[in-house]
C-alpha cells in the first residue's frame, strides 16, 4: 500500500453545486470595483456577500474613507435600479416612502411612490434623521413591503439598503435603535488606508485626470442572474455541529457578564445565511468553522450592547466577541 503525506497533499473535493458561475461573477464584481477602489477589499467582499445573501448593510466610518463611493460603485455593478436618500434632520417619513395626493381629474388619492421604491437604495447619515423618519424603514427592510393607507406595497426583488452612518459626530445625530440596528444583515466599519494604499489613491486619482468614476465601472450582474445565484446559496450545506456552534456563539452573547444585550435569533440566522454565501465565493458548496468566525463580528457587532461598566472600561463589542469565540471549542 502507497504511503501518502496528508500534509503535502492537495486536498480535492467536487462540489454538489456547480458555483463556477458564481465565483466568476464575483471576480467580475471585484475586478469592477477594484478599478477605482484602493484596498477595502473586506468590505468590498462583506458587500458582495450581503448582496448575495439578501441583507442590507451599515457602512460605518469617519468622513472621507469612500463609504458613499462605494456603495454608489457596487450598485452600477448591478443592471438595477438605485436610489439615493440623504437623511436630515428635518426628513418626513412621507419624503422616504411615498405619500397619496388627491389627483383632482378622477377626486381620488392615487399614492405617489418614494425614493425607497428601488433595488439598491444608499442611505447617506442615516444617524442624522429622527426616529420617526427611521422607523418608517422597519418594515420595509424586513419584509419588503410598505403599508399606507391601509394598501400593501410590495417591493420588486432585488431589494438592498445600504447605509453609512459617521461615528465622530454627535450634534444634530440620532441613535439608530435597536430594533432598527437587528434589520441591517453587517455592521462594517471601514478605516483608513495604510501608507502605500494612500499614494496609490493619489496616482488613481492624479491618472484619471478628473473623469467621473462611475463611467468607468461596468454593469456584471442583472436581477435574474442574482436571483440564480441566491438560490444556489441556499442549497449550502451546514452540518447539525455548525449549527449547534452558531447557536452556542449567539445564545452566550445572552447571558456573558460583559454585555447588557445580546443577539437574538436573527443573529443566528443572519451569520448562518452569511457562512453559506462566504462558502459559495470561496469555491464551496459547504460551510467550515472559518467561515462562521469571519462572519462573527460584522454580523453581532452592531447587535449586542456593551454593559455600562465595561463600556466606561475601554471594552469593545468586537473584544467580547473575540472572547466568545475563543471560549467555544471549534467543530471540526
Amino acid at each position: 500500500m502507497e504511503n501518502k503525506e496528508v500534509g503535502n497533499e492537495e486536498i480535492r473535493f467536487e462540489n454538489r453545486i456547480p458555483l463556477e458561475e458564481l465565483k466568476l461573477a464575483v471576480e467580475n464584481l471585484k475586478s469592477q470595483l477594484s478599478k477605482i477602489i484602493i484596498g477595502q477589499e473586506d468590505f468590498i467582499e462583506l458587500l458582495i456577500v450581503s448582496l448575495l445573501a439578501d441583507g442590507h448593510v451599515l457602512i460605518e466610518g469617519v468622513p472621507g474613507v469612500a463609504k458613499t463611493i462605494t456603495a454608489k460603485l457596487f450598485a452600477r455593478t448591478l443592471e438595477t435600479d438605485f436610489s439615493r436618500i440623504q437623511f436630515t434632520p428635518d426628513l418626513m417619513p412621507s419624503d422616504v416612502l411615498g405619500t397619496s395626493v388627491l389627483n383632482p381629474k378622477t377626486s381620488d388619492f392615487e399614492f405617489k411612490p418614494g425614493p425607497v421604491f428601488s433595488n439598491i437604495i444608499l442611505i447617506d447619515e442615516i444617524n442624522r434623521a429622527p426616529a420617526k423618519t427611521q422607523a418608517a424603514l422597519f418594515e420595509v427592510m424586513e419584509e419588503r413591503q410598505i403599508t399606507i393607507d391601509g394598501k400593501k406595497h410590495t417591493m420588486k426583488p432585488p431589494f438592498m439598503v445600504i447605509a453609512t452612518q459617521n461615528p465622530i459626530e454627535q450634534e444634530g445625530t440620532y441613535a439608530l435603535p435597536e430594533a432598527q440596528l437587528d434589520r441591517f444583515l453587517f455592521k462594517i466599519k471601514v478605516g483608513y488606508p495604510s501608507l502605500e494604499e494612500e499614494v496609490k489613491i493619489l496616482q488613481t486619482h492624479h491618472d484619471r485626470a478628473g473623469s467621473d468614476p462611475l463611467e468607468i465601472i461596468e454593469t456584471v450582474l442583472d436581477p435574474e442572474k442574482l436571483q440564480k445565484l441566491r438560490v444556489q446559496i441556499k442549497g449550502i450545506r451546514v452540518e447539525e455541529k455548525l449549527l449547534q456552534y452558531i447557536a452556542q456563539l449567539v445564545i452566550n452573547t445572552r447571558n456573558h457578564p460583559h454585555l447588557y444585550l445580546g443577539g437574538s435569533p436573527r443573529a443566528s440566522i443572519a451569520i448562518m445565511n452569511a457562512s453559506k454565501a462566504l462558502a459559495a465565493i470561496h469555491g464551496r458548496d459547504f460551510v467550515i468553522p472559518e467561515d462562521i468566525r469571519k462572519t462573527l463580528a460584522p454580523v453581532l457587532g452592531h447587535r449586542i450592547i456593551l454593559s455600562p461598566e465595561k463600556e466606561m472600561e475601554g471594552m469593545t463589542p468586537e473584544k467580547v466577541i473575540d472572547l466568545i469565540a475563543h471560549s467555544i471549542e471549534i467543530p471540526r
